[in-house]
């Protein structure tokens, strides 16, 4: 576990370090809405959604992992 993150982000990182992607389904200002995709086709494994302020600046504006 990355040592100071939050829960959340903590999740996001441990999916993206087991190969995971994740795409955006939905952003407001206060709020994101997250598709984790497996890394074998990229279906949707789950979804969560976050106002964590952590997790809003990790993400920074990007709507995917991958691109």
């Amino acid at each position: 576990m990355h040592t100071g993150a939050s829960d959340d982000l903590a999740r996001l990182r441990r999916w993206e370090d087991a190969g995971g992607t994740w795409q955006v389904l939905a952003r407001r200002p206060d709020q994101v809405i997250l598709s984790l995709c497996r890394c074998d086709g990229g279906e949707e494994a789950d979804r969560f959604g976050t106002a964590d302020p952590q997790v809003l600046a990790y993400l920074a504006g990007r709507d995917r992992s991958d691109g």
